[in-house]
């Protein structure tokens, strides 16, 4: 079979590039020739027509609102899973035996710990720090307290550094909120499941006993489940772009950490329950509606629309049910937010000018207000965030330093500003 070509002319020459066939999705261009035929670059800024690299983990279709891990619809994964599973899944490409599974939540379970001079750094921060600039600065210095996980040309040590973020980035949360909100910080028990464990750390106390609700801890497994990863997203090529160039793994995670901390990208959760706040009723709803579509007005409504998903996100569907588990579990019937959120809902559904511009609700339009129904300040939303996402960028790390064809990422410019000039002395200017 002949492979496909596109013909590119330029000033009158043409230049045959190869064309590449994914499994499903669109195909690609191979335009890593150009340069060399035709000395010249392509322009593509915030590379959103650019294939950065090739990968097997995660497939987004969002024209049809499709999100597949290794091939799994995220609606079963996150229905008929755990979190754990999930990992084990985006790390090794496959769902794992029952034995597999035991061995790897033990793993796990196992590395939770974290060395004890770590948590006085901890006290170095003032007792305002975000959670997110602790959880920055506390991720990238594990390579300064587990030298022997740091050498990525060993597949051992890879394996082992991947582990012991997995265990150790929830411990690293937990710590950050707690010193957040000023409480001692609790230590994880080796008895309970990942998520629950997660939840003891954050919302124990050492006066008293601290029975963690399966509702709560259920419907934060699954929110874990839903951001585990999403493709080559800011913070994902953000940690390829890191690991390229041959740093640690933890020094990675935590370049995609502080990717993740920008209001675009992962703080839009929090960004969408700040909204709501700010329109409080459903009787304002309608001003705010008005707002939002008045190009002359700033205004913005967040939750809706996404940059990838031109249909509605499939993520968002898990978490409203979810949603309204959390808040029937913990008693809440009257919420005034989830009743301005749900009343947006259903106008964005119906009203022309939102499907028009295909402006579904997204997944950080409920989470945030499931989030703040469990306990979580707005300043955590970001964290617990990042706690999930690191599996995806542990899996998207290791498939990168895996790939032959890997390379240092070092994306061209066009340059426009001064020509050539030649230096003129001080006194001379």
């Amino acid at each position: 079979m002949t492979a496909k070509t596109a013909a590119l002319s330029v000033d009158g020459n043409s230049v045959d590039l190869k064309i590449k066939q994914g499994t499903i999705g669109p195909s690609v261009v191979d335009i890593a020739p150009l340069y060399k035929d035709t000395g010249m670059f392509t322009f593509d800024p915030g590379f959103t027509s650019t294939a950065s690299c090739e990968s097997q983990i995660t497939y987004i279709d969002g024209d049809e609102g499709i999100l597949l891990y290794r091939g799994y619809p995220i609606e079963q994964l996150a229905e008929h899973g755990d979190f754990l599973e999930t990992c084990y899944l985006l790390l090794e490409g496959k769902l794992p035996t029952a034995q597999e599974k035991s061995d790897f939540d033990y793993r796990v379970t196992r590395h939770t710990m974290v060395h004890e001079q770590l948590l006085r750094f901890f006290h170095g921060f003032r007792r305002d720090a975000h959670p997110m600039s602790i959880m920055v600065a506390s991720v990238g210095a594990l390579s300064a307290f587990y030298h022997d996980s740091t050498d990525i040309n060993d597949p051992k040590q890879r394996m082992i550094a991947s582990m012991r973020m997995i265990a150790k980035v929830p411990t690293l949360a937990a710590l950050a909120y707690k010193y957040h909100v000023g409480q001692p910080f609790v230590y994880p028990q080796n008895d309970l499941d990942y998520t629950s464990n997660f939840l003891q750390m954050c919302f124990a106390v050492p006066c008293e006993e601290y029975k963690v609700n399966p509702v709560l801890s259920r419907a934060l497994d699954r929110i874990f489940i839903l951001h585990a990863d999403h493709e080559q997203n800011a913070s994902t090529s953000t940690v390829r772009l890191a690991g390229s160039s041959g740093a640690n793994p933890f020094a990675c995670i935590a370049a995609g950490i502080a990717c993740l901390w920008g209001p675009a990208h992962g703080g839009a959760n929090e960004a969408a329950l700040k909204m709501l706040e700010e329109i409080g009723t459903v009787d304002r709803i309608p001003e705010f509606i008005a707002r939002a579509k008045d190009k002359n007005d700033p205004f913005r409504l967040m939750g809706f629309g996404h940059r990838v998903y031109k249909n509605y996100d499939p993520r968002a569907k898990i978490m409203q049910k979810t949603t309204h588990e959390v808040l029937n579990e913990l008693g809440i019937k009257d919420d005034p937010l989830l009743e301005v959120a749900m009343e947006l809902e259903r106008i964005a559904l119906s009203d022309e000018y939102f499907i028009e511009k295909k402006l579904y609700p997204n997944i950080d339009f409920y989470s945030g207000i499931t989030l703040k129904a469990m306990g979580f300040p707005t300043a955590m939303f970001t964290v617990l965030f990042a706690l999930a996402r690191t599996t995806g960028w542990i899996a998207q790390w290791k498939e990168m330093i895996e790939d032959p064809a890997q390379k240092i990422g070092r994306p061209r410019q066009l340059y426009t500003g001064a020509p050539r000039r030649d230096y003129v002395n001080i006194n001379q200017r």
